[in-house]
């Protein structure tokens, strides 16, 4: 076993731990990040932006799809030529009904009429493509949820194991503590012993309300974590769940390779399509416009779908070629649109490569800062231990002592943030190169060390 090792076993056994029968179930980073796919507050933002969008593009389909409804309404009337109209619809007409008295002043006339039309659209080609503009905004929307949802799944994982770095934290300084509390028992005992002078008991009394100070702020620091992990996971204020006591070391094995082309991109993609596509229906909205209409109907003086019943059909072709100017301002306006979304497509490609290469620098930096990291913990838990033994043979003062523990103490802290820093830098050189995080995911879950393991 490793010093790092016997010092973390030793900080877990001095850590107040809740009874395991009395735990819940561990909460495994996979598991968190599932609970945040469906809760967390900018994927549920998200889900919904995306559901609106692909309800306005099932909308689109109206200007390209055949049409039915229909309809019942009733009519009374005096007027001589409806009057008239309402006999031949109904079929009343008889040879009374041409008494010029009776044309010219026909008594009141009901008619209950009912239909079922149909319309079907020929050629409108504005339709068409304010359809495909539609429908590209739904894919945008998809691929933003997609974005939106790695960027949440990426600060659980900030949140997850700054919770568990806090813990870590906690429990270092728990165990530096208590080494502390020896070396002033061992200072007093010495200064009865008339070995060390009265400073040096106060040195090591002053050190520990130092350790006693920074662990408090830890456990500070702990409870707000879990805290922060509950807000990202959109689930306020449930700080109860178990996690791993230490952060767990990611090699470089486990790293994902880089992905397909990353939702932003692929969001910006499809905004351009759409506005291209709003461009040309702004363009095609100049056309002349056919479509096909058919009536089923009924005519009766009392009773809705009776009489006889009669058919038409037709074609009718539309044409708006000006209306003032407000369809050639709206042309121009869709096409800058178009060319500002180009120019984003342009900008979000340019920015994701920016970003892949700072993340790629980020987690060198990070790989290599752990390295020294270790290292320092070997090193400083050594050159502790050699100072307590020649301050044991009285051959080192107390202050010599507590500066070479105080080292270790920074070392170990510092070794715990690298291994955080390596675990992010990872996980955003996965999204920055759109690679998925599950593999990741599963690699630091089955390093991850529990209470349940202990």
């Amino acid at each position: 076993m490793t010093i790092s090792s016997r010092f973390l076993v030793a900080a877990l056994a001095v850590s107040i731990a809740v009874p395991l029968a009395a735990q819940a179930p561990p909460l495994t980073l996979a598991e968190a990040v599932r609970r945040a796919d469906s809760t967390a507050f900018p994927n549920r933002f998200a889900r919904a932006s995306r559901i609106a969008a692909e309800a306005r593009a099932a909308g689109a389909d109206q200007g390209v799809l055949p049409g039915v409804r229909s309809e019942v309404g009733a009519v009374r009337t005096s007027d001589p030529l409806g009057a008239f109209g309402f006999l031949l619809r109904q079929r009343a007409v008889t040879p009374a009904a041409f008494d010029p008295a009776g044309l010219n002043q026909p008594s009141p006339r009901t008619d209950v009429g009912a239909a079922i039309i149909g319309e079907v659209p020929l050629l409108n080609a504005d339709a068409w493509a304010g359809r495909r503009a539609a429908k590209r905004m739904a894919d945008a929307a998809t691929h933003q949820e997609d974005w939106v949802g790695g960027g949440v799944d990426l600060q659980v994982v900030q949140q997850y194991f700054g919770a568990v770095l806090a813990m870590e934290q906690q429990l270092v300084l728990r165990a530096g503590e208590a080494a502390g509390a020896a070396h002033v028992r061992r200072a007093e005992t010495a200064l009865r012993n008339g070995t060390v002078t009265r400073s040096d008991l106060l040195l090591a009394q002053v050190r520990l309300g130092e350790l006693e100070t920074r662990r408090m702020s830890a456990e500070a620091d702990a409870r707000l974590a879990r805290l922060q992990l509950a807000l990202v996971l959109g689930t306020p204020g449930d700080t109860m769940a178990v996690l791993p006591r230490v952060i767990p070391t990611l090699h470089t094995t486990t790293l994902p390779t880089e992905g397909s082309i990353r939702a932003d991109v692929a969001a910006a993609v499809s905004s351009r399509d759409a506005a291209e596509a709003e461009a040309q229906r702004r363009a095609f909205a100049l056309l002349p416009r056919v479509n096909g209409f058919g009536r089923y109907e009924w005519h009766d003086a009392t009773t809705p779908f009776a009489g006889r019943a009669m058919w038409t059909v037709g074609v009718m072709a539309s044409w708006s070629p000006f209306s003032g100017g407000a369809e050639l301002a709206a042309r121009r306006e869709a096409r800058a649109n178009a060319e500002a979304a180009r120019a984003g497509v342009e900008a979000t490609e340019a920015s994701a490569a920016l970003e892949l290469a700072a993340a790629e620098s980020h987690l060198a930096v990070a790989q290599r800062a752990l390295e020294i990291a270790a290292r320092s913990v070997e090193q400083s838990a050594e050159a502790h231990r050699i100072v307590e033994r020649k301050y044991e043979g009285g051959l080192a003062t107390v202050a010599e002592l507590l500066e070479a523990q105080a080292t270790e103490l920074g070392a170990r802290l510092g070794e715990a943030n690298a291994r955080y820093d390596v675990i992010v830098a990872a996980c955003t050189l996965a999204r920055a190169g759109g690679a998925d995080l599950a593999p990741l995911i599963a690699a630091l879950d089955a390093s991850a060390l529990n209470p349940e393991s202990l």
